[in-house]
């Protein structure tokens, strides 16, 4: 049996969920492994938000399941919901940027000509998408004021846990996107080896879901990543001198990942159209690639950016779209900066807070932190 172990957005606490068949319990959630603020690593000049998380923006909500069994199952669901409201009555300006397109982001296209986002942002592995655009349209039509609804367009992102997973068993089924639903909150969200991220490696150690925040003036920019992607582990522009390896060893290319994949949910306060949400998104690769990401050919690596300015907002009740100011392009540049060192400072958190993961005959080991406390300098 598949144990559906939830997270909660808070670190510290768990909660516990009738998922039907499926037996909820809760899991261990290591206290001892650091964020990067923590060893003093805080990516930029921008200060960060309260929590470092995407929820620093108003209303942004997060949730997750994490399916793991001794069986195979090592996989999960991550939702990001823009703001407390219906988002299909309550649209939000958004974008998206392909930085390389081996992937199957669902929904893409009309957010591209459209502009527009009407669903929670959903995270996976890549079978699992079409069961959870699925469960996502089932839980938009049911939705108050959605009677009347004919046309949904979901948008579900996914990375390959097939390493860890038993990808092929396709465990995750509609409970669990509906259980990540349920559990989204703001404030403090978990991270590293939960929801999407829980079967996931990146730069040759375990990755998962990492988030970081920066305040620019007045508004806030947040990002939450799913990291499954190859490469050599930078800190601050140095190599990550890797202590497996035995004294002496000469140093050994990584193998290519062609599975490997990253995605990055942008949200701002800003009010930002989406011309420049995906100007804004395309910046955030930069963040990726400081941290020494391959981009390998079987890599899909996307950017979902939204904003969640009320003025902005693109209303289908009846009432008009209040309109209002958008951002001048030269008032971009700090936000495409703030970016780059959120998505940056994101990836080490997904590194830094996932554990050692043994799964589906196969163990990826967690960084070590004083391996990167020592590439950083502190």
């Amino acid at each position: 049996m598949v144990r559906a172990v939830v997270f909660r957005a808070t670190p510290l606490l768990f909660a516990m969920a009738s998922l039907g068949p499926l037996a909820a319990q809760s899991g261990p959630q290591s206290v001892s492994r650091p964020r990067p603020l923590e060893l003093g690593l805080r990516i930029g000049t921008f200060a960060c938000g309260e929590h470092d998380a995407i929820t620093d923006v108003p209303g942004v909500r997060v949730g997750h399941c994490t399916l793991k069994e001794g069986g195979g199952a090592c996989t999960g669901v991550t939702v990001v919901i823009p703001h407390p409201g219906n988002p299909f009555r309550e649209k939000v300006p958004a974008a998206i940027a392909v930085q390389n397109g081996f992937g199957k982001l669902a929904g893409s296209t009309q957010v591209e000509e459209l502009g527009e986002l009407e669903t929670p942002i959903a995270l996976t592995n890549t079978l699992a998408v079409g069961t959870v655009v699925d469960a996502l349209v089932a839980w938009t039509l049911a939705q108050p004021g959605n009677q009347e609804v004919r046309s949904v367009n979901a948008v579900v992102g996914e990375t390959n846990d097939g390493r860890l997973n038993d990808i092929r068993a396709r465990f995750v089924r509609d409970v669990h996107v509906e259980t990540a639903i349920a559990e989204a909150r703001g404030g403090a969200i978990a991270g590293g080896c939960v929801g999407a991220g829980a079967g996931t490696s990146c730069l040759g150690w375990k990755g998962g879901i990492g988030t970081s925040s920066r305040r620019v003036g007045d508004h806030v920019i947040g990002v939450l990543v799913q990291t499954n992607f190859g490469g050599r582990l930078t800190v601050l522009g140095r190599e990550l001198d890797d202590p497996r390896a035995a004294p002496g060893e000469e140093r050994k290319e990584p193998p290519a990942d062609e599975r490997g994949s990253c995605m990055i949910v942008i949200a701002t306060d800003a009010p930002i159209d989406a011309r420049n949400l995906r100007r804004l998104a395309v910046r955030s690769f930069a963040g990726m690639a400081r941290t020494g990401a391959s981009f390998s050919n079987g890599s899909g690596d996307y950017a979902i950016a939204f904003c969640t300015a009320d003025a902005l907002r693109i209303r289908d009740d009846g009432r008009k779209t209040t309109g209002g100011e958008v951002l001048r392009n030269d008032a971009m540049s700090s936000l495409f900066l703030a970016v780059a060192d959120a998505v940056e400072q994101a990836i080490l958190d997904s590194l830094l807070r996932a554990e050692t993961t043994r799964g589906n005959g196969v163990v990826i080991e967690a960084v070590p932190v004083d391996a990167v406390r020592r590439a950083a300098g502190r």
